[in-house]
């Protein structure tokens, strides 16, 4: 597989120039580029978001079913530490970083992850951030001194 097959990044930077793939259209799946929203999750990653169901409190809100998820792609379920993950704001279920239902299912129609709690919420999206991921970055990068950010992010549709 040659190295900007699929799409990823890693989180945050690591020392030298940041890579990101973003697989261009080649007919034979679907490609980073299809929206602008798997995008924008690469980059977001570059920022230093790790994924939503990574939070270390994520079991609270969703349940990963590890039996239903395609061999190599565990390790994008896995729990991070409070101190990568854990923010001033609530789980959001609709984070351009959440995986859907079905994200890397070995099955069709077999779940790789599901809300808790009796919630019936789709699970991420790919369209734009949402106003909490817009918070988490602006919170990230300390530019969360007042509460303007919020208004900004409000304002913007974010």
């Amino acid at each position: 597989m040659n190295v900007l097959d699929r799409c990823w990044s890693h989180v945050g930077r690591r020392g030298g120039p940041q890579l990101v793939s973003l697989q261009p259209p080649d007919g034979r799946s679907r490609n980073c580029l299809g929206s602008e929203g798997r995008a924008i999750h690469e980059l977001m990653h570059t920022l230093g978001l790790f994924h939503e169901q990574a939070r270390a409190d994520r079991d609270t809100y969703v349940r990963v079913h590890e039996d239903n998820i395609c061999k190599g792609y565990k390790k994008n379920f896995k729990k991070q530490s409070l101190e990568n993950t854990t923010y001033a704001f609530e789980y959001d279920y609709n984070s351009i970083m959440h995986y859907g239902k079905y994200f890397f299912s070995k099955k069709r129609g077999k779940p790789t992850i599901t809300a808790k709690l009796g919630k019936k919420v789709r699970l991420g999206q790919r369209r734009a951030m949402s106003k909490t991921d817009c918070l988490k970055v602006n919170h990230l990068y300390n530019c969360l001194k007042s509460r303007r950010y919020y208004t900004l992010c409000n304002v913007l549709g974010i």
